[in-house]
Order: C-alpha cells, then sequence, then structure tokens
C-alpha cells in the first residue's frame, strides 16, 4: 500500500512541469488572468496568439503555460494552444500539449480530432534550427528603445540583429552580431548596465512592425539600409509587420468606471524604474524651480490652502510648457507601448496605470476644469523636488568645505 502511494506521488510529480523562478511565475500568472479574460471576452484566435506568443521559446516556461492554460475551460483553449505549441516536433512539448488537451475534454472543453497535424511533417522548422525569437527594451525618455531579432546564423548571417530605433528619427543604429553561446551572458549584461534598459521578450511579428514604422518615420536614416537587406529573410522568419496585431487588441479593456482612478493612480509610476528617464532634465526646469522657490519663501500670508493651490497652478504651466499640445499624441503612446511593455514583463498593475495614463492624453480626455494630466504632473513635481533636495544638500556640502577647507586652499567648492 506504501509504495503504490509512493508510486502515485512521483507519477504526479514526473508531470508536473519544471518549477519557475518567482519573477517567472508572477509573470506567468498575470498572462494567465489575461488570457482568461480575453477567452471569456471570446477574443479571436490571432489576438490570442499574440497575446502569448512572444513568451515563449523557454521549456520550462512552455510547459508551465501549457499546463495553466489546460485549466482554462473555454471554447478557445484548444485552439490557442494548437497555434502556439501545435507545430512543436519535440517529445516533452508535444506529450505536455496533448496532456493539456486532454484535460480540457474532461472539463466538457470540444477538442476537434484534426486540431494538431498528423504524421512527421508536423515541424516547420528545420531540424535543429533554432526559433525566431524577438526582444524589445522600454522606450527610454528621448524616444529611443532596442529592438534585437534573435535566430538561426544561417538564416541573417548571424544570430542577433540589434536595432536602435527612436520614435521620431528612425532607426539610429541596426548591427548584425554573431554571438557564440559562451558570450550571450556578457551580451544580454550589456543592455541591463547601459541607460537602465530593460528587456522582455516579445511577439516577433510586434517586433517587426517596430522596426518597420521607424524605418517608415525616417527612410534615409543610418540604419535603414541594412535593415532593407534583410527584410525578405525577416519577414519570412519572423513574420510580417501586418501579421502583429495592434495594441488596442493587445492591452486588455480597463474595467468599467476605473479609468478616472488608475489615471490618478497614474502618478505613482513617475519614480518607477522604467519611467526615470521621463523626468524632465533640470536644465528644462530652471524657470519653473526659480517660480516655485518664490512660492515657497513668498513674504505674504497665505493659508496652507492658498499656497498648496499656488503651487498647483504653477506645476499645471509647466506641464504646459514641458509637454505642449502637439506632443501630446506622442507621449501617449509611448505610454501605450510601455503599457503593453509592462504586460510582458508581467506587471499588470502597473501596466493599467500606464494605460489609463495614456488613455488621459487623448484629445478631450480632460475638460478644462480637471486640470493637467496626473501622470505628466507628477513627472514635472517629482523633478522639481529631487533637484530642490539635490541643491540643498549641495549647499550643505559647499558651507561643510568652506569650514573644512586647509589654509593652502581656502575656499574650497566641490559639487
Amino acid at each position: 500500500m506504501i509504495m503504490a502511494r509512493k508510486k502515485k506521488g512521483t507519477g504526479a510529480e514526473a508531470a508536473a512541469p519544471p518549477q519557475l523562478s518567482a519573477d517567472a511565475a508572477a509573470a506567468l500568472q498575470d498572462l494567465t488572468a489575461r488570457l482568461a479574460a480575453a477567452l471569456e471576452e471570446g477574443r479571436d484566435q490571432e489576438g490570442l496568439k499574440e497575446m502569448a506568443a512572444g513568451t515563449t521559446g523557454d521549456l520550462a516556461w512552455d510547459l508551465s503555460l501549457m499546463a495553466a492554460l489546460g485549466r482554462l475551460a473555454y471554447p478557445g483553449t484548444p485552439g490557442l494552444l494548437a497555434a502556439l505549441f501545435g507545430t512543436e516536433a519535440d517529445k516533452v512539448r508535444r506529450k505536455a500539449l496533448k496532456r493539456a488537451l486532454h484535460l480540457l475534454k474532461t472539463k466538457g472543453v470540444p477538442v476537434p480530432e484534426d486540431l494538431l497535424p498528423r504524421g512527421e511533417a508536423v515541424p516547420q522548422r528545420a531540424p535543429g534550427r533554432g526559433q525566431a525569437l524577438a526582444h524589445i527594451s522600454q522606450i527610454l525618455g528621448n524616444g529611443d528603445r532596442y529592438v534585437i531579432l534573435e535566430g538561426p546564423k544561417e538564416v541573417l548571417g548571424g544570430n542577433f540583429l540589434v536595432s536602435l530605433v527612436n520614435d521620431a528619427e528612425g532607426i539610429k543604429e541596426c548591427h548584425l552580431l554573431s554571438v557564440r553561446p559562451r558570450e550571450q551572458k556578457e551580451f544580454w549584461d550589456h543592455f541591463i548596465t547601459q541607460g537602465m534598459v530593460e528587456l522582455a521578450a516579445a511577439p516577433p511579428a510586434y517586433a517587426v512592425r517596430l522596426l518597420e514604422e521607424a524605418e517608415a518615420l525616417k527612410p534615409d536614416a543610418e540604419g535603414v539600409n541594412r535593415y532593407r537587406s534583410l527584410r525578405p529573410k525577416i519577414w519570412q522568419e519572423w513574420g510580417r509587420p501586418e501579421d502583429a496585431a495592434d495594441l488596442e487588441t493587445l492591452l486588455p479593456p480597463l474595467p468599467p468606471g476605473e479609468q478616472s482612478r488608475l489615471a490618478d493612480q497614474s502618478r505613482e509610476l513617475a519614480l518607477h524604474p522604467l519611467f526615470l528617464t521621463w523626468l524632465p532634465g533640470p536644465e528644462e526646469i530652471t524657470g519653473w524651480l526659480e517660480r516655485l522657490r518664490e512660492v515657497q519663501e513668498s513674504p505674504l500670508v497665505l493659508t496652507d490652502q492658498q499656497r498648496q493651490a499656488r503651487v498647483n497652478d504653477l506645476v499645471d504651466e509647466a506641464v504646459r510648457g514641458l509637454y505642449p499640445s502637439e506632443t501630446r499624441d506622442l507621449w501617449r503612446r509611448r505610454l501605450l507601448d510601455t503599457a503593453y511593455f509592462l504586460d510582458l514583463k508581467g506587471h499588470g498593475p502597473e501596466a493599467r496605470m500606464a494605460q489609463a495614463a495614456a488613455l488621459d492624453l487623448a484629445p478631450g480626455a480632460r475638460g478644462p476644469l480637471a486640470g493637467e494630466s496626473p501622470f505628466l504632473k507628477a513627472l514635472v513635481w517629482e523633478t522639481l523636488t529631487l533637484t530642490l533636495k539635490q541643491l540643498e544638500e549641495e549647499k550643505k556640502e559647499e558651507q561643510s568645505s568652506l569650514l573644512l577647507g586647509s589654509p593652502t586652499a581656502p575656499g574650497l567648492i566641490r559639487r
């Protein structure tokens, strides 16, 4: 009896997917929740596939995702599983796929007999050929972001195509690299240590669309020729830009009645690591900083409420000066792109805040009495307060240096 129980437990362990890291497990939970909501809405298969395709490739993740999808008893789940994993050739993934589909059958979900291709012609990639993967970075405050295509060396002549694109200047750089396996950790670490860049796996066709949009912005940009020379092979392996779903499809609809609350809550994003490069530079706010000091040090007798009202008016004015109306659509697009990036990283709550902040910047979204965007106001206010704090610290250091300066170096001043 004891042995029988032990065998049963061992079998269950063998069937369980490999354990994910804490971050990957959180990302999987968030993705599963978004897929469940989309399946319940009856989202089309292409949209569903776009939501999940960019995350696949790692064996432990794929097995965990299949196990999670096997618990979502919706009519569209079998088709989603087939779209994501139906052409996989390796036995481990095929077995996990069949297990997930069988579990759905036991839950009463119809699974067509011809859902999966039969025979040895199932795999679409050549034997031993790696996957065509894509990685994107967040958008920096100057509009820059990295788009990295990773794939078999025999396709492009290198295994990494690294592009630096800008949402106003197009493809600024495009480099084809051959990185040996033992050098790849150093390759990825380079991006993480350069300018606070984070990377996320993305649907390949979505990455291609980003490259196409950048190419169209400035056809004579420096990196365009390299991309154009590789475009036919890129479209063949990574997909065509029109295959990518629109952001409006990739992002889930906000809960009814929650947009205003989430837009107000988006002020919390100002000091989020992904948005630190969005803060205005000190040189941009010099004039506003002097005016803020005047309000705070005014000899007029003001109540706290009156002083706060003056500060709010000043911040609103600064927002209009730093983010004029003709640039709002650009910032709105950046917020939507960042919301999707946050979704890819598994940060759903922050993604919804960014999405609400983007909708808040749409023309006519805010009435004349509503004031400026809480998100933009937070960017300005945090810059003002951080700069004031820095200046105060420098002033204290200067005073300390004057007191401690040696007789041979009177009046030492350092920043």
